[in-house]
């Protein structure tokens, strides 16, 4: 096996300590493989500000995943592709990384330590860069996907410190990363509150998605305190969404007055 570098890791703690943000466009690997993705929308994409890729999701299926993976590689360029497993089976050596994830939020063994152990072997072969994550749901009680695929609930934005609390509870555990995620297509994301106390309590790179379908909701994360964000679920509906979002966050890191 090739060690992996560390470019991922580095990226996302240099996001931390310059106080600067990044942009994550997660896809459904599901989408990659039918109709209703176009490749042709996104062929800007290896050439822009684009942070990373992000491909997997709450989906059990595994058909044609390494395929997606691969596609997808192509389609970004010198961007890192990022593995967003829901299951030990989505894992493939096409991509540059690996979220090793474990769903503190819920009490469901089976996500927090069994696909894990299940997978931990196949990542070990991979030379996949691995970045160890806390994984958090949080959101206004909304049930999605991720929430039916885990079968646990998410932690209502009101319980500002339960979240705090387990986003701790992961960094003890020697968890590097901290990803909030109020589940791809929620209504609204994860509280500003919420993204700010973990933001004051943890010192990991802190990474928040869901629910972001505008600017405004953007910039409420960005300015709550969210390193990377991510978004999937608009692009999807609207491919000129992504641009949009490069354009503001390249306008947000220019207007940053460091001290």
């Amino acid at each position: 096996m090739i060690k992996a570098q560390e470019k991922v890791a580095k990226l996302l703690r240099i996001l931390t300590k310059s106080r600067k943000k990044g942009v994550a466009w997660l896809v459904d690997p599901e989408k990659l493989t039918s109709s209703c993705f176009d490749f042709s929308d996104f062929g800007w994409v290896s050439e822009s500000s684009l942070d990373l890729i992000l491909v997997g999701g709450s989906s059990l299926q595994t058909d044609n995943f390494d395929e997606a993976v691969s596609n997808l590689k192509k389609l970004a360029g010198k961007i890192p592709v990022v593995l967003f497993p829901g299951s030990q089976l989505q894992i493939s050596t096409h991509a540059d990384a690996i979220l090793f994830l474990s769903l503190l939020s819920g009490r469901n063994p089976e996500f927090l330590i069994g696909q894990q152990v299940k997978g931990a072997p196949k990542v070990q072969r991979s030379g996949l860069e691995v970045l160890p994550t806390a994984y958090l749901l949080v959101n206004e009680g909304e049930l999605k996907s991720v929430h039916q695929t885990s079968q646990t609930l998410p932690i209502p934005n009101s319980e500002i410190n339960e979240a705090v609390a387990t986003a701790l509870a992961g960094s003890y555990m020697g968890m590097k990363f901290c990803f909030l995620d109020a589940g791809s297509g929620a209504e609204k994301t994860v509280s500003s509150k919420v993204i700010q106390a973990i933001r004051s309590a943890i010192s990991s790179p802190l990474i928040v998605g869901g629910g972001i379908d505008n600017l405004q909701k953007l910039n409420e994360v960005f300015e709550s305190g969210a390193d990377l964000i991510v978004v999937g679920n608009q692009i999807e509906k609207d491919p000129g969404f992504l641009s949009e979002v490069l354009k503001y966050k390249d306008w947000y890191n220019l207007s940053l007055h460091v001290d």
